[in-house]
Formats: C-alpha cells, sequence, structure tokens
C-alpha cells in the first residue's frame, strides 16, 4: 500500500449524498453482515468501526478462492480477490442503505477503476459482494441513484459481486488503524477518511468516537 494518496471523490460535500431511496426493511435487532471493497482494507475498517450500530469489522478478501486469501498473494492482483471488510451490523440501528451512503460518500471514491488514489490493480476494486438479490437490487438502485443525482464528476464504476465466501485477512491486518495510529499510510489515508466520517456522520457515530 502506497503511503501517497490523493482520492479527488472525497472532496465532494457530503450534503449532496441523497439517503437511499430504496432499502431492506429494518430488522428485529439480529445482526445481518455485508461485504464491501474500496481500496485498503484498513481504511474502510476504520470508518466502519465508528458507525453506531455496526457490531464489528473484519477486513479480510473476497472474490477469489481459498488457497489464494493470503496477503502476499492478493498483493499480486492475479487471485481475483478483493480487499475487503465483513460488516456485521444490527439492522434495527443502521439500515443496509446507510451503511451504503457512508460507503460511497467517505469510504472511497466509487469513480476509480481497479485503484484507489496510488493503490493499484484490481485488489483494490470498489465492489459490493451481496449476499442476497434484495442486497443486490437495493445497492444497484443507489449507485443509479447516485449518478443520476451528479454527485460525482465521473460516473460510478462499483462492481456488484455474489458473495461466495469471506476470508478473513491475518491478526495483523485487523483493527489496524486503532493499533497504529502513527503509521504514515494511516496518517496519510485513513486518519482523513475517518475525520469526514466525523463531519458528516457525527450523529450516527458510536460515543466513543463523538469526542475522540
Amino acid at each position: 500500500m502506497s503511503t501517497s494518496c490523493s482520492i479527488p471523490g472525497m472532496n465532494v460535500p457530503r450534503s449532496r449524498f441523497p439517503d437511499p431511496e430504496l432499502d431492506l426493511p429494518a430488522g428485529s435487532g439480529e445482526a445481518q453482515s455485508v461485504v464491501l471493497a474500496g481500496g485498503c482494507f484498513w481504511c474502510v475498517e476504520a470508518v466502519f468501526l465508528a458507525l453506531d450500530g455496526v457490531v464489528s469489522v473484519a477486513s479480510g478478501y473476497a472474490g477469489g478462492s481459498a488457497d489464494t486469501a493470503n496477503y502476499e498473494a492478493v498483493c499480486s492482483g492475479t487471485t481475483g480477490h478483493a480487499e475487503a471488510v465483513e460488516v456485521r451490523y444490527d439492522p434495527a440501528v443502521v439500515s443496509f442503505g446507510q451503511l451504503l451512503k457512508v460507503f460511497f460518500s467517505v469510504a472511497h471514491d466509487p469513480t476509480q477503476l481497479n485503484h484507489q488514489g496510488n493503490d493499484r490493480g484490481p485488489q483494490y476494486r470498489s465492489a459490493v459482494f451481496y449476499g442476497s438479490e434484495e442486497e443486490k437490487r437495493v445497492a444497484e438502485a443507489y449507485i443509479r441513484q447516485l449518478d443520476a443525482a451528479g454527485v460525482y464528476p465521473a460516473p460510478i464504476v462499483t462492481s456488484l459481486e455474489p458473495l461466495e465466501t469471506f476470508y478473513p485477512a491475518e491478526g495483523y491486518h485487523q483493527n489496524f488503524v486503532a493499533r497504529n495510529p502513527h503509521q504514515p499510510y494511516v496518517l496519510a489515508v485513513a486518519a482523513p477518511k475517518v475525520e469526514k466520517l466525523k463531519e458528516a456522520f457525527g450523529a450516527q457515530l458510536k460515543p466513543d468516537f463523538r469526542d475522540q
């Protein structure tokens, strides 16, 4: 992962991002999960960990097979995997659609094809790994909604891929930002995203994150 990363889309004002017109129904409190890929999984994980209603976030790999689900292989860009996060959430607190709103507005730039800033290769692609046809339908509708609203100056290129298996990454990748707050990549890329999250979604953060 490059320690220098400029993401032009991250300068889009959060106020331009509408709530999803189509969403999954609110749940009864039983945890659900969604797998999302938006470049470096350290950064995406840090964003979602701060959201109220998110039970846990795991960094890992999706889109490839078990025999290549390791960091060294995935970094080659030849395995079919994307760096991804599995977000477990309480649908009674935060909806699938609201998670998509954060994903598209803060967690990454969905107009960059097979890269995020200086992190390049298909392993850094933007993707929603849907677990059901309902999730796919909501994600498709929100992408159309954002493109129609012109929130980005370029079309969204996020792929919608059926989730086969999510493979958790090596232990040292988990909760990486919180454990390595002064690492150069964290300071250059992850920290600004978390700050944008606080500015745009402050009321939707876990209490522990609001005063950080």
